[in-house]
């Protein structure tokens, strides 16, 4: 009787399991994951499914690793509850800080670990006029359509930016506790390609 029972309780644990692991799989990729462009093929229309592809691409450009750095005021944010960066730093007019603490003093040519500090040759705050901060993924859509709001960038350019772009790579290898980007940074550039070759629509 006790075999029986246990047997029986294995078989409904193994059943709940096999529910819930198909229960995920079902509701697409998880949120640290991007959908591959040809996943969108589906979609019919061709300027729902270029939001679409946006929409995916948003889950990167809203996260943190970017966000920090695309704040709405003069003072980057930090960690990933994007508080404000402490000691108190300002954008300067180049986006490398004031003249008594640009960024290179703290932030070298790569992470060091041993104090938690974020590296890179290059870093440094984007433009003010591409500050994301509090925007949705709409509103950024249409701010990186605009060269008056996006470092005077073209579509292609924004493409190879986010896809390429070495200081734009270090949000999916942050280290520390800091959580990476979604996907990779060559999926992301996949998605706005795919974006921009559909019509480059924003989302509603």
């Amino acid at each position: 009787m006790k075999s029986e029972l246990r047997t029986t309780t294995a078989l409904a644990v193994t059943a709940l399991l096999a529910m819930l692991i198909s229960t995920h799989a079902a509701s697409g990729p998880p949120a640290d994951a991007l959908a591959a462009p040809e996943s969108f093929a589906t979609i019919a229309d061709t300027a729902a499914r270029s939001a679409a592809l946006f929409t995916e691409a948003g889950k990167v450009l809203t996260h943190p690793r970017c966000m920090n750095c695309h704040p709405a005021g003069d003072r980057p944010r930090q960690g990933d509850v994007q508080r404000l960066h402490q000691p108190p730093v300002a954008r300067g007019d180049d986006g490398f800080g004031l003249p008594a603490l640009r960024c290179p003093i703290c932030h070298q040519a790569a992470n060091f670990e041993p104090a938690g500090v974020p590296g890179n040759p290059d870093w440094h705050l984007a433009p003010h006029e591409m500050g994301w901060e509090g925007k949705t993924p709409a509103q950024i859509c249409e701010q990186i359509k605009d060269p008056a709001r996006n470092g005077g960038r073209s579509l292609e350019d924004i493409v190879h930016h986010v896809g390429e772009d070495h200081l734009v790579g270090w949000a999916w290898a942050p280290g520390g506790d800091r959580r990476p980007a979604p996907g990779t940074q060559a999926q992301a550039g996949a998605l706005l390609d795919a974006w921009v070759k559909t019509g480059a629509v924003c989302p509603n």
